[in-house]
């Protein structure tokens, strides 16, 4: 079981369990939680736009299974894909930041 005595901020938290900024295990998890991220981002604007997982497939020329596993954050995603979902098939833009 991790002590968590000392532990006085979210980041403190994070570092304990997956370690520093730059490390295997802090990277899985940085990764992990991206694609949480964008998990419910796009089940959020799919339902807002009122489509199901296989509208939302057939208008961006992708499958139902695919959009299911966004959405549930399994596998992976081609950035040009996740912007023709947003874009096509949501009729919203998406930007992205660089730190």
């Amino acid at each position: 079981m991790t002590n968590y005595k000392g532990v006085k901020t979210f980041d403190e938290l994070i570092e304990r369990e997956h370690g520093k900024i730059g490390t295997e295990s802090r990277n899985k998890y940085e990764e992990k939680a991206q694609m949480f991220i964008v998990s419910v981002m796009l089940r959020e604007a799919r339902k807002q736009a009122n489509l199901t997982q296989s509208q939302l497939a057939e208008k961006t020329g992708t499958k139902k299974s695919y959009i299911s596993r966004i959405e549930n954050a399994k596998g992976n995603i081609q950035l040009s894909t996740l912007i023709r979902i947003f874009e096509k098939g949501l009729n919203r833009k998406i930007g992205l930041t660089f730190l």
